[in-house]
């Protein structure tokens, strides 16, 4: 897997990098990647390709209808192992299961992405419409995602972990989305993840940390 560097992402990704709405502030970034296999890529595509094996043979002499092997099934190996391995370059602290992560990966249609999108990213549209004026926020992504995957040809993966096993979960955070835009034809992927903060949140655990500095001080010129 290999990053590539994209002007029409970087331009949102400006916008959405840490946007401050008062109460909370949204956090959101794109990345590309091209699916061309790296060294380490190859040794890692082979070990996820192993779990999965392993985890299908013991998993045989159960009820062949299970969700996790429909899921397995409908999402090919191929494509899994596409979406775990952008997760390690993503977030390369972070050690991932082909298995575990599968269970949180849903394939989206347009609609579902969207609906999201509206739902959840609200404010931070409203805010780009005064600010940049142009056409919507939502309008200059799909533009941006068009030139980079072509969006006819993109299969669309939501990523949705519980916070055990989200690498970037933060204190303070309301709520957390990651999408896959996906094109088999061109061998590429770009990421969306977009959060949302508490700032007062964030402002009480400030506010606990000088206290507890302060508190540091006070106790420093005492004889303990």
């Amino acid at each position: 897997m290999k990053f590539l560097d994209s002007a029409p992402l970087d331009r949102l990704n400006d916008f959405l990098n840490n946007l401050n709405l008062g109460e909370r502030t949204i956090k959101g970034c794109l990345e590309a990647y091209s699916c061309k296999h790296a060294a380490e890529d190859k040794k890692l595509s082979i070990s996820l390709n192993n779990e999965i094996i392993d985890y299908l043979g013991k998993s045989s002499d159960g009820d062949s209808s299970s969700p996790d092997e429909i899921l397995i099934a409908r999402s090919s190996r191929r494509t899994l192992i596409y979406l775990v391995l952008t997760l390690y370059h993503m977030y390369p602290d972070y050690d991932f299961s082909a298995v575990k992560a599968h269970q949180f990966f849903t394939e989206e249609s347009w609609d579902s992405f969207k609906q999201i999108f509206y739902s959840y990213m609200l404010e931070a549209s409203k805010e780009w419409d005064e600010t940049v004026g142009e056409c919507s926020l939502l309008d200059n992504l799909l533009k941006a995602l068009d030139e980079v995957v072509n969006l006819a040809d993109c299969e669309i993966y939501g990523y949705v972990p519980d916070s055990e096993a989200d690498p970037l979960w933060e204190r303070g955070a309301i709520w957390s989305f990651n999408f896959f835009f996906y094109n088999r034809k061109l061998k590429r992927i770009v990421t969306f993840r977009f959060s949302c903060f508490s700032n007062l949140i964030a402002d009480g655990f400030l506010s606990d940390e000088m206290h507890y500095e302060d508190d540091g001080e006070i106790f420093a010129d005492m004889d303990m």
